[in-house]
């Protein structure tokens, strides 16, 4: 049988980040690729008396049906949790969608949206997930460059004036993944201005912000928004667990009426034992608490990565230095090939992923590429930089 795919999905190819990790389950080889949070950092006993607890009292409620907005308890704890980290980021004529992780609400966003040849801006680099989430709808894809302390605002007016039907705008403005750079609050109002100015819906997606371990805190960019402007995806995975698929929305209560029927198209609601037990770690546990735990975790194996890397090759490389998230962007210099280098690492034992992977234009040059310092061990924080640093040498010789 030949299958005719559409135009849609044709075009798209595997997350490369995916792809990578295949090739990662053998335990010799160490995971600087992944994006995954460590071990250490999963409330594993909280989330197993939480889930006796649920069983026990209602096993019904969390075996049936449930809305497609979410689990009511649980959309009240999202609004008050987000309004509490981001004081000034809920507003009254806001309401809260539950998503089945923070990709699906960037996918509902699109779909509700964008139209085939609209224009959608990004960083550029941007996250694997989101770029191909984006570009199956159709749409003209530009990438804007990115500065030391965010999105290149100059460029990013111009992209606004010189391409037709600019629909949204894509941004992680906290510890951006790939490049683990924090957009400045300068920069954010920026940003929303010409986003008032030219009628251009800001995408705000921020996995990461909770994970903060220096520097200060930066305002929302949805803090800012007095014109509905702004949809803001935030989600638990990065802090409590990946595998149970909860993220959240919070929007225009005019635009989330349709977000709430797109919903209702990809996969009714997310998933209602997962949204209870979210809602029950949120309401019983100390979340101060909890994320000065991950600040910590992360702190420090950020610290011992960074170290390593800079005993290892010195100022043959340069990077970002991050403020939190999970994530290292590392720059080879002129005259090294990107991929031949990633791929020279993969059979020394260490995988990493291509910066290549991030760009808008996957055909675009990169001397970059990224390291996660969260999933390793930190015996293979330091081995694995050890090994890249040898690699580097034999690629400069």
């Amino acid at each position: 049988m030949n299958y005719n795919f559409s135009h849609r999905i044709s075009s798209l190819q595997p997350s490369a980040i995916r792809e990578i990790l295949k090739n990662t389950a053998d335990p010799h080889v160490i995971p600087f690729a992944a994006g995954n949070p460590s071990p250490e950092a999963f409330p594993v006993k909280e989330i197993e008396n939480i889930l006796g607890i649920l069983m026990g009292d209602n096993p019904i409620a969390c075996l049936q049906y449930s809305v497609s907005e979410g689990y009511p308890a649980l959309r009240d704890a999202c609004a008050s949790f987000a309004a509490s980290r981001e004081p000034g980021l809920v507003h009254e004529e806001d309401a809260t969608l539950v998503v089945s992780g923070a990709q699906q609400g960037i996918e509902l966003a699109a779909k509700c949206l964008i139209n085939e040849g609209d224009t959608i801006l990004c960083e550029d680099p941007s996250f694997v997930g989101a770029l191909n989430a984006l570009r199956s709808f159709n749409p003209n894809l530009v990438g804007i460059p990115m500065e030391k302390d965010g999105i290149d605002v100059a460029k990013l007016e111009e992209a606004m004036k010189s391409n037709p039907n600019v629909r949204m705008l894509y941004l992680i403005p906290n510890f951006q993944n790939p490049t683990g750079i924090t957009m400045s609050a300068e920069k954010r109002q920026a940003v929303y201005e010409l986003a008032k100015r030219y009628g251009v819906i800001i995408l705000e997606d921020n996995p990461y912000g909770d994970l903060r371990f220096d520097g200060k805190h930066v305002p929302a960019i949805k803090t800012l928004d007095t014109e509905g402007l702004v949809v803001y995806v935030g989600t638990f995975s990065k802090i409590i667990s990946p595998g149970l698929r909860v993220g959240y929305v919070i929007a225009n209560k005019a635009l989330m009426s349709k977000l709430v029927v797109a919903k209702q198209c990809s996969d009714v609601h997310t998933a209602i034992l997962n949204q209870m037990v979210c809602e029950r770690f949120l309401a019983s546990c100390n979340m101060n608490a909890h994320l000065s735990n991950l600040q910590r975790i992360y702190r420090a194996k950020s610290s011992l990565l960074l170290k390593a890397m800079e005993e290892a090759v010195g100022d043959k490389l340069t990077w970002n230095q991050p403020e939190g998230g999970l994530f290292v962007w590392y720059t080879l210099p002129d005259g090294v090939d990107m991929p031949q280098f990633c791929t020279a690492a993969a059979q020394a034992g260490v995988a990493v992923v291509p910066g290549s992977a991030f760009l808008t234009r996957l055909g675009d040059p990169c001397q970059s590429f990224r390291v996660n310092f969260s999933t390793p061990t930190n015996k293979q924080l330091t081995d694995g930089a050890e090994i890249l640093g040898r690699v580097l040498r034999d690629f400069i010789r």
